[in-house]
């Protein structure tokens, strides 16, 4: 007899989490696959140290191959799922389709990327939710900072030296925390450079940082920005975005060149392709994780609308403490459905809250009690310790000789701004020179009107790095969807006064067309691409 076959989709905190646990429950009695666009699993809470220079960035990465050895993985993102003949449809990393059969699919397929109509977002915005965006934001901050210290306009160096956030959640004020703490180093005991004041500032249109905190921890957070010198503005946020700078919504505008968009993600269009019932993008699924009327199908993390027991009538959150625990439930539930163990309904009580502010500063919550400072720098670095399925002693060697020696600010040119737009789906893949994303595509995107608390782009000013921009319309191996709007081009590649002899950048990647022979069924849409991300990723619980 064969033994029974599980695809899960997406190896973020729930997807990772649910590989894990099933290769222990059924030890070698299913054959279990695991589908994800990289070969590993990206710790999302640590990124923003990846981008202030404090980790290097294979820190903060898992190998899954490395880690999960009973499981297969396989390399590529999913463009369908035919629920009827229980396959799963993907496209490779090369460009190359495949079909992966099941009995049963775990879809943890995570968020995207949230935009909002706003005039110059998608134009000029980079998001913080990749790898690739991190190391990005990292070359883009030391970059602009030299460029003003050799700068002999005192409006231009100021300019560079002004670094807008938009969004108070914990990505954005952790990114606001790290950053001016990481640019104060740069200037500092720089005989050069002396007079330069970097300058953060942290947007959002809610009444308060961190608004989906106790109020506490938003208050200790709020002092701790402010004494560092972060310009923290609430109730405002982003009206339009040009080269030269962000207008907001009270009226100044800010010159700048380098803004960041840290509002918000909705669930991956891959759960609602399935037209299957909904609750705002998410799947709904019952208390096992299970989707009613398909027992084949069961659902965790952010595609997923769970019941919250603790709060009847309302869903779990969108959070990674949430993704991280459906995970494992999940896992028990499928394997309970193939005959080992019992099904157990998804229940969790949050204990507290970490939320890391740079240095050793920090505001927690562990078991409710409230903490900062030094105390609170401990508690969350010990959580992320604990926490990190790998790399515990690459990390703590690296906060050791953070707090010795000081930080490398160099620039690698390893990902152009180009290749990190913010209408991507896939942000954990760089966007190559032939338009294609090392093999994803770019699933659909909406505008989310009236979704998300803050508004906001970043824009990275690339122009002279020397890099000659790929060929514009650049078309992935399989071809690209038709009706795909098109990139606009960055305005410092329109001002280039030798903008004739570098083409455009890429536009936006399509998810490839199918072949013939090849057309997903009835609740199969090949548009989404599947992606692991949780929302929040800058969040734990202790």
């Amino acid at each position: 007899m064969s033994r029974p076959r599980i695809v899960i989709v997406g190896a973020g905190f729930a997807g990772y989490r649910a590989a894990r646990t099933l290769s222990r429950l059924t030890r070698h009695r299913a054959e279990i696959t695991l589908l994800n666009p990289t070969d590993y699993f990206l710790y999302l809470p640590l990124l923003p140290q990846v981008a202030a220079g404090i980790l290097e960035p294979r820190r903060v990465t898992v190998s899954l191959s490395g880690t999960l050895p009973r499981v297969r993985l396989v390399l590529g993102e999913a463009d369908g799922i035919d629920l009827d003949g229980h396959t799963v449809h993907y496209t490779g990393p090369e460009g190359d389709a495949g079909t992966l059969p099941f009995d049963r699919l775990i879809l943890a397929a995570g968020s995207v990327n949230k935009l909002l109509p706003i005039p110059g977002v998608a134009e000029h915005a980079h998001g913080f939710r990749g790898l690739p965006e991190a190391l990005y934001l990292r070359d883009h901050v030391t970059r602009q900072v030299e460029l003003a210290a050799a700068a002999d306009d005192p409006e231009s160096c100021s300019a560079r030296c002004t670094f807008v956030v938009v969004g108070a959640g914990y990505t954005g004020t952790e990114v606001a925390a790290q950053g001016q703490l990481f640019t104060d180093a740069q200037v500092r005991k720089h005989p050069m450079r002396s007079g330069m004041r970097p300058r953060w500032l942290l947007l959002d249109i809610a009444d308060r940082v961190l608004p989906e905190l106790d109020e506490r921890l938003s208050r200790t957070a709020d002092r701790v920005l402010r004494q560092r010198g972060v310009d923290v503005r609430m109730g405002t946020s982003v009206k339009e975005a040009t080269h030269e700078g962000v207008l907001l919504t009270d009226g100044e505008f800010v010159d700048t060149r380098t803004l960041v968009w840290c509002v918000g993600v909705r669930p991956d269009p891959l759960a609602e392709s399935l037209e299957l019932p909904l609750e705002r993008g998410r799947l709904l699924v019952d208390p096992h994780l299970q989707v009613p009327g398909r027992p084949e199908l069961f659902a965790a993390g952010d595609a997923a609308a769970v019941p919250d027991l603790e709060k009847p009538g309302q869903y779990t959150p969108m959070t990674a403490q949430h993704a991280w625990r459906q995970g494992r439930t999940v896992a028990q539930n499928v394997a309970a459905s193939l005959g080992f163990g019992e099904r157990r309904a998804y229940r969790h009580r949050d204990m507290g809250f970490v939320v890391d502010l740079g240095g050793v500063k920090a505001a927690a919550n562990p078991l409710g009690v409230p903490l900062s400072g030094v105390a609170a720098g401990a508690v969350t670095r010990g959580y992320h310790l604990a926490a990190m399925p790998g790399n515990r002693v690459r990390v703590a060697a690296d906060w050791i000789l953070d707090a010795v020696l000081p930080r490398q600010a160099v620039q690698l040119g390893l990902v152009r701004s180009w290749s990190v737009p913010l209408d991507t789906a896939s942000p954990e893949l760089v966007r190559m020179p032939n338009g294609s994303q090392k093999g994803a595509a770019e699933r659909g995107k909406g505008d989310d009107k009236g979704e998300g608390k803050g508004e906001g782009k970043g824009k990275g000013d690339d122009k002279g790095e020397g890099e000659e921009q790929p060929k514009s319309g650049g078309e992935s191996a399989k071809g690209k969807r038709s009706g795909a709007p098109a990139s606009v081009r960055r305005p410092d590649a329109v001002q280039d006064p030798d903008a004739t002899k570098h083409p455009e950048p890429p536009g936006p990647v399509k998810r490839p067309t199918r072949s013939a022979g090849h057309e997903p069924r009835r609740g199969a849409p090949a548009s989404p691409a599947s992606r692991s991300r949780s929302r929040n990723p800058s969040e734990g619980d202790t």
